[in-house]
């Protein structure tokens, strides 16, 4: 079945709507963390972690790569639970009175319930005002605070903003526009120094632009930049400051601080231009002392995932890794705010998964968002 795209706003030009500039911020240069993952915190009762499947239930990505070895430690949708027995809350939706709902699943594993946001907000104003962490790690996103790049909190998105239908079922997704940006900078669980991680998220790709930077992912966990290697995170856009790959864009890249990377120069020819109607972006960081990183890339709707990079970092200031931990969306690791996107889920675990595992959770993802 075809996915429809509903949108409430207005678009803005998608190519080269923002420039993608330096900041004048100068960097700051901690000792690099220690190679491992943040402190291990209690889950919030709110979500708790979820039940492992039962032999032969459905399976959501999580429990795809919990198999792997690599369980996730940070899980956000607000499209689906990405665990097939997950059933608490996928984010809350808020009113100009501050009155807020809980969004949770049509049933365990399933489709987010749009009616509950649809039956609260009405036809008034409604922000996304949490993304909650479905992992029993507690890296809930909110409202990105200041940083070095913009010293004023980030801006809840536009809950109405962005609705897709999925396999006859609306969903909302996260409308990141110039000043929206979610971070959780008190992360649990998540990897830090040269550690191993996996990280996807599934964007629209039509709506995006050349403004830094419409991100998921490893983050500083003081909104400033902190140097090369301080950040890991996947990237959508046409940001040219740092690196590109073939053509005019838009590129899937990874934001490794102070560097856009396409592969381990720039330009980088092999990576073209990804233009499916929906992407999911995949950025993989290799077990401490391997200077090893991978970029995958596939149609959400149909297909396998392509190897876009595998190979060496892209110069020595990126090793080793000093990846400190923190969970940001929409923006760069110093709240560089200007870019734009379309945003429906993400995932990090603290493993360099498996290719095999790679490629059952793209057959779950098409199987999701497929025709």
């Amino acid at each position: 079945m075809r996915i429809s795209v509903s949108w409430t706003v207005a678009l803005l030009p998608i190519v080269g709507a923002s420039a993608c500039t330096l900041t004048s911020e100068t960097p700051v240069t901690p000792g690099p963390p220690a190679s491992g993952i943040t402190a291990l915190c209690a889950a919030t009762a709110i979500t708790p972690a979820p039940a492992p499947p039962a032999a032969g239930g459905p399976l959501g990505p999580c429990d795809i790569y919990a198999a792997d070895g690599g369980p996730c430690v940070a899980a956000h949708s607000t499209a689906r639970a990405l665990y097939g027995t997950f059933n608490g809350s996928l984010y809350q939706v808020k009113k100009l009175d501050g009155s807020t709902k809980e969004i949770t699943p049509i049933a365990p594993g399933g489709f987010a319930n749009a009616a509950l946001q649809d039956e609260f907000c009405g036809t008034g104003a409604c922000t996304i005002s949490i993304i909650y962490d479905q992992s029993g790690q507690g890296n809930h996103l909110t409202k990105a605070p200041p940083g070095g790049a913009k010293p004023s909190e980030g801006n809840e998105a536009n809950a109405k903003a962005i609705s897709i239908t999925l396999k006859g079922n609306k969903v909302y997704g996260v409308h990141i526009v110039a000043g929206v940006g979610y971070r959780n900078n008190t992360p649990c669980g998540t990897v830090t120094g040269d550690g191993a991680e996996t990280e996807y998220m599934i964007v629209a790709g039509d709506f995006y632009n050349s403004g830094c930077c419409f991100d998921y992912g490893n983050m500083e966990t003081n909104s400033h930049d902190n140097g090369e290697g301080t950040m890991e995170a996947v990237y959508f856009g046409t940001c040219t400051t740092w690196g590109k790959g073939a053509g005019d864009g838009p590129w899937l890249m990874g934001d490794l601080e102070n560097g856009l990377w396409a592969g381990d120069y720039s330009p980088y020819l092999a990576s073209p231009p990804i233009t499916y109607p929906f992407i999911t972006g995949m950025v993989k960081g290799d077990a401490p002392g391997k200077d090893h990183w991978t970029i995958k890339a596939g149609n959400a709707q149909t297909g396998t995932l392509t190897q876009l990079f595998d190979g060496k970092r892209p110069n020595p200031r990126y090793v080793p890794m000093r990846k400190e931990g923190a969970v940001g969306l929409g923006t760069g690791g110093d709240n560089s705010n200007v870019a734009q996107g379309n945003w429906f889920e993400g995932i990090m675990t603290a493993h360099y998964s498996s290719s095999t595992a790679d490629d059952a959770v793209q057959a779950n993802i098409v199987a999701t968002y497929g025709n």
